[in-house]
């Protein structure tokens, strides 16, 4: 029997407070560039900003911000090694790096958001902090300041009946605050479940080869950047190239992967979507999604679809997502059959089991 659930949201429309920002970051000219924006923002407000991780986190022991934004490349106390203590001492604050890191350093990018940091962005050299980047950094920080806000009204939805019969295909898809949110799914997945995984994170082509690495230390299984026409394995993991949609079709009694770089509706690339629709193709009922926390709307009309066919779509609750936009607009159109934090819904995928 379907059940109703009401969980709270943050509603983009009556958040009239002003977005609060602290930067962090050792160099004086990069924090003069971004307060400018900050301040420049109509919808943020500057509440800080200090030259080191010790600064800001006595900053915020004082202090409340929405958004942190932090540089990785700092000296002593590194941003990265400083994450864990900033995101206690912010109370909920996000942390979107900001950093020339996240250009060529993707192995140190993808650790911190492995560790909790909601978002990543590349700090261009200090020449081409122009409005086209502003613009960039204003649309993260306004998206990450409101799923920083606790309360607001109370949406409600309704759970399909949850499906009892064994999974031969699983597909995972997240964006902002992905990392962390998979590291704690497959720590809950047990290595019993041997269906083929299929995951699309939102990700530069550039990071996904350690985004690979990182899914195989996190999950204890295989994982392989997607080729055209390769096996996926039961019981391995195929990512999505970054510029690449990943699609799975079935060859004989293998599911195969196939790439495709069709424009979709969202603009996403890679993009949840056709993955999922792909799914429902291969494995009809017997395929599962999971969607995790992310920005937008990628997956949900490819969710409709995976349902229309007997699929079956879990999604991340919104109180452990960094941002419930892509779980949330599957929960809200009645799609989801399970809304939970990321290791229950790994739980629940280890009763159903795999074939």
């Amino acid at each position: 029997m379907a059940s109703a659930v009401a969980t709270r949201i943050d509603p983009v429309a009556g958040q009239h407070r002003p977005i609060s920002v602290l930067i962090v970051d050792d160099s004086a000219v990069a924090r003069a560039a971004l307060s400018q924006m900050v301040d420049c923002g109509g919808s943020l407000q500057l509440a800080g900003a200090v030259d080191g991780a010790g600064r800001a986190i006595a900053w915020l022991r004082d202090n409340r911000a929405d958004v942190v934004l932090l540089d990785l490349e700092m000296p002593g106390w590194n941003g990265l090694a400083a994450l864990p203590d900033l995101l206690a001492a912010g109370r909920g604050a996000k942390v979107l790096v900001v950093s020339s890191t996240a250009r060529a350093g993707a192995e140190a990018t993808l650790r911190a958001l492995a560790a909790g940091a909601a978002d990543t962005l590349a700090k261009p050299a200090m020449g081409q902090l122009n409005q086209s980047f502003q613009a960039v950094l204003i649309d993260r920080i306004e998206r990450l300041g409101r799923a920083s806000r606790h309360g607001g009204e109370v949406a409600r939805f309704t759970l399909r009946p949850e499906p009892a019969t064994p999974v031969a295909l699983l597909g995972i898809g997240a964006s902002t605050g992905g990392l962390s949110a998979l590291a704690a799914f497959f720590a809950g997945l047990p290595a019993s479940f041997g269906a083929p995984i299929v995951v699309t994170q939102h990700l530069p082509p550039s990071f996904m080869p350690y985004f690979a690495d990182q899914l195989a230390a996190m999950a204890g299984r295989f994982a392989h950047v997607a080729t055209e026409g390769r096996i996926a394995e039961p019981g391995e993991i195929l990512v999505a190239p970054g510029h690449a949609h990943l699609l799975v079709r079935r060859q004989g009694t293998h599911f195969v992967a196939s790439l495709s770089d069709a424009p979709v509706p969202t603009r996403c690339c890679p993009s949840v979507d056709p993955m999922l629709v792909s799914l429902g193709e291969a494995a009809g009922p017997d395929a599962a999604a999971v969607v995790l926390t992310g920005m937008g709307r990628d997956g949900s009309a490819g969710a409709a679809r995976l349902v229309d066919v007997g699929g079956s779509v879990m999604v991340q609750d919104s109180a452990s997502s960094a941002v419930w936009g892509m779980p949330g607009s599957i929960a809200t159109q009645g799609l989801a059959c399970v809304a939970a934090p990321p290791a229950r819904l790994a739980a629940h995928l280890a009763r159903r089991g795999s074939k």
